[in-house]
């Protein structure tokens, strides 16, 4: 199903495609290492069956979108990004045959990883309801983590909610 999803999304095949990513990325200039990872790691989680080139159509196509409207792409994907890392988690610790939800911080990398796959997941949940194209459903659901709220932005606040809730248990924490 993710792959007719994608076949879809990137109408264009092979080289055609590659083409036409190479040819929306030219305008975005010198990036830097970590934007280079963040494009990456949008790229790696896209992926689901294994067709990178469509994949990397389908992400550089919901870049170009957002180059239209606003200024700079890259410097809006990772505000957007970094308006839904996680900030601290949730854990379940057993202790005498309780079971507690424990909070604790959450790395770095990790953020950015859990930030992504929520703003992927809310884009394919918008897709699965609203039956239009992934680049547009990314669009929208990077520019609502933009403007901090959407699907993404309430999964996050929903798990702060629950870690400030049960900070009580963070004597557990001995790990």
């Amino acid at each position: 199903m993710i792959d007719s999803v994608m076949l879809e999304g990137a109408k264009s095949t092979g080289v055609a495609a590659a083409f036409n990513c190479s040819e929306i990325l030219s305008y975005m200039g010198g990036l830097d290492s970590e934007q280079k990872q963040l494009i990456k790691k949008l790229v790696n989680f896209h992926m689901k069956v294994g067709k990178r080139t469509k994949v990397r159509a389908i992400v550089y196509k919901t870049f170009h979108r957002p180059a239209r409207t606003e200024g700079d792409v890259i410097k809006l994907m990772v505000d957007a990004v970094d308006n839904i890392k996680p900030i601290c988690k949730v854990e379940k610790v057993r202790v005498a045959g309780t079971i507690y939800d424990v909070p604790g911080i959450v790395a770095r990398d990790r953020q950015q990883t859990l930030a992504i796959r929520w703003i992927l997941e809310a884009a394919f949940k918008r897709l699965m309801s609203y039956r239009i194209s992934l680049e547009k459903c990314s669009f929208d659901e990077i520019l609502d983590a933009y403007r901090k709220w959407g699907i993404s932005r309430n999964k996050r606040e929903n798990l702060h909610r629950l870690a400030s809730a049960n900070r009580c248990f963070a004597h557990f924490r001995w790990w």
